[in-house]
């Protein structure tokens, strides 16, 4: 049950606590003394009820001990029961990861890796070429409706999609017509749930099938680099074990995990708009915060061999930690308006300038051409600047086209699953080390990403074929609510 309706003066101090391993059946094991997740209500940031029952019990098995269960079955010999362990690892945590150990970010990356690994996980990717997609499909559809866009067909503002905080809250308290200026575009952890269960999941099949030395030489690698994780049926024939590893990569069999800033992750995991075209499996598995991974690594051998980052593509692996151009987000404002500048204007764009407005929350980018501005963008972070752009919108008075909507103040680098202090507020020295760590990684523009434009051909079918659609872009539930949903103070 949602207790934001609780009236208190302190909300801070209420929360909804979420089993530890260490609750939840007696289990016990190397890390059963795990702390307790808590959801402060200041984390919550889609209200008004959204959580029903049933999403509370599946939300209530994100955590820790659902992670750790899978990497004890794949220690046991029943290998019908075994699962190939994926994490994806948002490019938002790396800077926490950076700034708590003390390390340079492409350090963190490894270090992350070979903790991960040394565990019992098979492979680590980071979400970044999935935010590609996202990115790329926004652009598209937002130069679709600024052609399209008129008195008749008000197709702007254009409204991100890539927040769950965000679209929860719009779905389920805003709804229409709010909704219908949401970007249709998947947000980058549904693509890494698909890229992950569906070209991943055949790319390897095909490969092994193909290739018996590489399954020996994977096989090879997670029996003798990382911690004895069981991949395929000891002894057996050499058929046996493809067999296995092929059925084993089928998408049900593969448990996928996010390591992602912030809690609204672990709602996105659940929704139904995550299971396109995965053949009925849930894109995402379990979603942990990198609060909670941190808690696994200190309580774990810190002395573990560093990896690299693997990639979609094969024995390649990922040894440069790259950002996309967003100052604590993935993005979508910059490389948009940079794109939208030069489709709709052929303006080139280099330097994108923000103009912080009523707060530093809330700014605007501009491009003017013959003394008019053409183009006006703005990013706005944190609930109380979304219920004043709401309002305005609902009223007829928002001269934005684009707007990058963040749940989090600050954003995603201020998601309240990392940087926080033990009594659950931001750690703000912490933060401001893991914003300047974040601003001097490089950034690489979507287009730029070679392997992008291969995933839309050989997996897609073409940059805007039918696959391509139902892959990247989804639709939005929407409930008709009262005015009382905007009295929301935040």
């Amino acid at each position: 049950e949602c207790s934001k309706k609780t009236k208190t003066d302190d909300q801070d101090d209420l929360s909804v606590d979420a089993p530890s391993p260490a609750q939840e059946n007696g289990e016990k094991g190397e890390f059963h003394k795990l702390a307790d997740a808590k959801i402060f209500l200041s984390d919550c940031l889609a209200c008004d009820s959204c959580v029903t029952a049933e999403e509370g019990v599946q939300l209530s098995q994100q955590n820790a001990k659902d992670f750790f269960r899978v990497l004890n079955l794949n220690k046991k010999c029943d290998t019908s029961k075994h699962k190939v362990l994926v994490v994806s690892v948002c490019p938002q945590s790396l800077p926490y990861f950076a700034a708590k150990f003390n390390l340079s970010v492409t350090e963190a990356s490894r270090r992350l890796c070979g903790s991960l690994k040394s565990l019992g996980v098979h492979f680590v990717f980071d979400t970044t070429i999935a935010a590609d997609f996202s990115i790329l499909e926004s652009q598209k559809e937002f130069v679709r409706r600024y052609r399209q866009h008129s008195e008749e067909e008000r197709t702007l503002p254009m409204l991100t999609s890539a927040c769950p905080g965000w679209v929860r809250y719009a779905e389920r308290v805003l709804g229409r017509p709010i909704t219908a200026h949401l970007c249709t575009a998947k947000s980058p952890q549904q693509v890494m749930g698909s890229l992950v269960k569906d070209y991943f999941a055949r790319q390897q099949v095909q490969e092994e099938m193909g290739s018996a030395t590489l399954v020996l030489h994977w096989l090879r690698g997670f029996a003798d680099g990382f911690g004895g994780a069981t991949l395929s049926p000891k002894g057996g024939s050499k058929q046996a074990r493809m067999e296995w590893w092929c059925s084993n990569l089928s998408p049900e069999k593969i448990f996928h995990v996010i390591v992602a800033p912030c809690y609204d992750k672990k709602l996105e995991a659940l929704q139904e708009g995550s299971l396109s075209a995965l053949h009925g499996s849930r894109g995402t598995d379990c979603v942990l915060t990198s609060g909670e991974i941190a808690q696994i690594m200190e309580q774990g051998d810190l002395s573990v061999k560093d990896a690299a980052i693997d990639t979609l593509f094969g024995d390649l692996r990922e040894d440069k930690v790259t950002r996309h151009d967003g100052a604590g987000s993935d993005g979508h404002l910059a490389h948009i308006f940079r794109h939208a500048a030069k489709e709709l204007f052929n303006e080139d764009v280099e330097e994108v300038t923000y103009r912080a407005l009523r707060n530093k929350d809330f700014q605007e980018v501009t491009l003017e051409k013959d003394g008019e501005v053409v183009l006006r963008f703005a990013a706005a972070c944190g609930f109380r600047n979304i219920q004043n752009m709401i309002l305005k919108l609902k009223k007829g008075k928002f001269p934005y086209h684009f707007v990058e909507v963040l749940a989090c103040a600050g954003g995603c680098l201020n998601g309240r699953g990392q940087a926080q202090t033990p009594e659950g507020h931001a750690d703000k020295a912490l933060l401001r080390q893991m914003e300047g760590i974040y601003a001097d990684i490089p950034v690489r523009r979507p287009e730029s990403s070679a392997h992008v434009q291969e995933l839309y051909q050989e997996w897609l079918e073409g940059i805007n074929s039918p696959k391509a659609r139902e892959v990247l872009h989804t639709t939005y539930q929407s409930q008709e609510r009262g005015a009382h949903s905007l009295d929301i103070k935040w």
